[in-house]
């Protein structure tokens, strides 16, 4: 924009600074707006118009219009040139506004004789706060430098209304857009719990105060500087993936695409130099940008919006000098963390005393940051689409992990509601904690082994306090997904020796390295595939990269040294994968030896059982295992080719049909006839109706998350089990969807607290 051209936004900003700061109420500051925007653009009538609840636009202010109209002159969103202006968030310039087709006359107003017309949105975020106009006599059309001053004065005004400078105002803004209004969200449950407490944003928003700049070469200067550490840092980020994942490098070649935008810069620098800071015109343009995206009916284009979202937000950061996220920030004592999305390493940043739940836009139950709110009991709701465009920091919020809801802002009938589920579910968690001691014997004597599943050391404070026996499940590539870099051996044995020191004598399954396909490490290369979940992961990386199980083998051995030692493979799909692997750790046991190590009293190999094909050589494997698990996750997601994070494909098959409990059944049958043990450490052992369905064929030891420990021992104190099997059996062969109606019934008839 010529300097020329730019001068008269500028004296604009300038006076309207003057304005906000005289002493006058919220009315007579929004008049004097009004009156200066209309001296300054040489306008016979400025109007300005507020969004209302309802979608509702009411004239709140006017110079030149009748001033009886103010607060009576309303329009709908879409209804005449205003409606039309909010609706398509997008400036409108006429010269003859009786002959647009939008036009409705308001006779209230008396704006009949002026002719020409112009009308910005007021825009925040994308969102409309509300319109202003100017009119004139004169049937002509604006000029782009007039336009462009009247936007940028819309701009500052967003800011000024949606800050609450104006508080009367503030206040009866349109509450979807205020960010007042309750809303629920119907997201993906992803760890159980409720919980009631404060909006922490882990990325919070940079709020523009500072809109008015004081010197423009100064605010250029700043701005240009911001734009090359920003492209300098996503340079970095991209180098750094010289060997990453494809996808991974994809998202940050985009930023960087983004941020080289010629257009992107230039609109930026040119809001500048109306006189904005380098802030201000930051946050005009991606007010302007977002606007546009939210009303693309093009799904790819929406999806482009948390690019912009997140380019505009790092800028802002590196012009503001705020940190990153808000682990670092002094947290509510009942803070709940939202987030498009995060890693596990950032969840476990946060002080988990004041950490109460979770909510993200994005995420599935089998992600990383899921597991590990699992294993620290947090209730975590994922795929709560829109949740960032509703929450704001110190918001009122519920977040039920149990039914996968979330209330912002929610009414005090909702509160009251889910504090007596709270109560009630701290009731219901005393008396499981008063079966902690208890012996999990069925009412006919069976012993049931309770285990629990876990993935950090800070996971084993779970063992005593649920009663579990022990650790039936400890992923080790938890570990490996929270660290910058491959932990070195001594990381290693100090890490899984503390665990085992935290298990107190109990048994403790370390299943060895279990990465690729949706757990991929960052530091590791690893290769694009179609089908991530059939393809080079777990044991298949690890025998073909044998180095690095050699590592974890040796540490798990040194570790373990003067104890017993249990290691399970994963993702087996041939017995002579299992042959291979305990090769590898007995060849690591004779290597320690020959040097010699303490090694373990005892050394117990066995092999997850989630890859079909095992079940057909079953003979064969239990000759040569020591144990057996089942992954029921994979192992039924196999059965039935059905991807469980597949949001339409999630309810369609049960685990509770008689297809993948007639194949436990045979597991079961495999281990007692060769005297293999045999455990499930999948979610199906977490659910009391799911669990008592294992016991009915035959598992004595089950793994599950630690809060689901009260409520297996509570429903299996009071389960006969021979009566259950000689239920559940014969319906084995039954072609029905699910046994699940059936099991209920048996569950109610025998009063079991299911």
């Amino acid at each position: 924009m010529p300097a020329a051209a730019a001068a008269g936004p500028r004296i604009l900003l300038r006076r309207l600074r003057e304005v906000m700061a005289e002493p006058v109420s919220a009315q007579g500051r929004l008049n004097k707006i009004a009156s200066l925007i209309a001296s300054n653009m040489i306008a016979e009538v400025c109007s300005i118009y507020v969004m209302r609840p309802g979608g509702v636009l009411e004239l709140y202010a006017t110079e030149g219009l009748n001033p009886s109209a103010v607060h009576k002159s309303k329009l709908r969103i879409g209804e005449g040139l205003v409606g039309t202006i909010a609706a398509e968030a997008r400036p409108l310039n006429v010269q003859d506004a009786y002959a647009h087709p939008a036009f409705k006359y308001l006779p209230e107003t008396g704006e009949e004789i002026y002719k020409s017309f112009l009308g910005v949105p007021l825009l925040r975020s994308g969102l409309t706060l509300g319109v202003l106009v100017v009119q004139n006599r004169a049937s002509r059309l604006y000029t782009e430098e007039e336009e462009e001053a009247l936007q940028i004065t819309a701009m500052v005004l967003a800011e000024v209304i949606a800050s609450g400078e104006l508080e009367e105002i503030a206040a009866d803004v349109d509450a979807d857009i205020a960010h007042v209004r309750s809303h629920r969200i119907k997201g993906e449950s992803q760890a159980e719990g409720i919980a009631l407490g404060h909006v922490v944003l882990h990325e919070p928003r940079v709020i523009v105060t500072n809109l008015i700049a004081e010197d423009i070469g100064h605010e250029m200067q700043r701005l240009d500087a911001a734009i090359q550490t920003l492209q300098d840092s996503i340079r970095t980020m991209v180098q750094g993936l010289e060997v990453g994942r494809g996808e991974h490098r994809e998202v940050l070649e985009t930023y960087q695409m983004f941020a080289h935008d010629r257009g992107w810069m230039t609109r930026m620098r040119d809001a500048v130099r109306t006189g904005l800071t380098a802030e201000a015109a930051v946050e005009r343009v991606h007010s302007d940008n977002r606007a546009r995206l939210l009303r693309q009916k093009d799904p790819f284009l929406r999806e482009r919006l948390h690019d912009f979202d997140d380019l505009a937000n790092r800028l802002l950061r590196i012009l503001t000098g705020k940190p990153q996220t808000a682990a670092s920030s002094d947290l509510p004592k009942d803070a709940i963390l939202v987030a498009r999305n995060m890693g596990p390493a950032e969840l476990l940043d946060y002080d988990r005393q004041k950490l109460r739940g979770v909510v993200l836009e994005e995420g599935g139950s089998t992600s990383h940051v899921a597991i590990v709110a699992r294993a620290l009991e947090i209730p975590l709701v994922g795929q709560a689409t829109g949740v960032l465009d509703y929450a704001d920091t110190g918001d009122p919020i519920i977040v039920d992990g149990t039914n996968g809801e979330v209330h912002i802002r929610p009414s005090a009938e909702i509160e009251r509601v889910y504090a007596e589920k709270v109560r009630f579910y701290a009731k219901r968690q005393r008396q499981y904690q008063a079966l902690r001691n208890v012996e999990p014997v069925t009412l006919d004597g069976e012993r049931i082994s309770l285990n629990i599943n876990a993935g950090l050391l800070v996971d084993l404070p779970h063992l005593k306090d649920s009663g579990a026996d022990g650790v039936g499940l400890f992923r080790t590539e938890l570990q490996f997904m929270i660290s910058s870099s491959f932990p070195r051996m001594d990381e290693q044995v100090a890490h899984y020796r503390a665990i085992l020191d935290a298990a107190g004598g109990k048994p403790v399954v370390f299943r060895s390295l279990d990465i690729g396909a949706d757990k991929v490490l960052p530091y590791l290369s690893h290769a694009k595939e179609e089908n991530p979940a059939l393809g080079w992961r777990a044991i298949r990386m690890a025998l073909d990269r044998p180095a690095l199980m050699k590592l974890q083998l040796r540490a798990l051995l040194k570790a373990a040294g003067g104890r017993e030692l249990s290691v399970m493979f994963p993702m087996v799909a041939e017995v002579d994968e299992f042959r291979r692997a305990r090769e590898l750790l007995e060849d690591q046991r004779s290597y320690l030896a020959s040097r010699g190590h303490e090694l373990p009293t005892k050394v117990r190999a066995g092999t997850m059982i989630e890859v079909p094909a095992l079940v057909w050589q079953l003979d064969r494997l239990m000759e040569v295992v020591d144990f057996v698990s089942i992954g029921s996750n994979d192992l039924i997601q196999f059965l039935f080719a059905s991807d469980r994070g597949h949001p339409r494909l999630a309810g369609r098959y049960d685990s509770l049909s008689p297809v993948p409990l007639s194949v436990i059944r045979d597991i079961v049958c495999a281990g007692r006839k060769y005297g293999v043990p045999v455990n499930l450490c999948g979610e199906m052992a977490g659910r009391p109706l799911e669990a008592m369905a294992l016991i009915g064929l035959g598992l004595r030891s089950i793994s599950m998350a630690p809060a689901a420990v009260g409520p297996i021992k509570a429903m299996l104190l009071k389960l006969d089990t021979r009566r259950l099997e000689s239920f559940l059996l014969p319906l084995l062969e039954s072609s029905a969807h699910s046994l699940r109606p059936h099991l209920l019934e048996f569950a109610r008839e025998n009063e079991l607290p299911i």
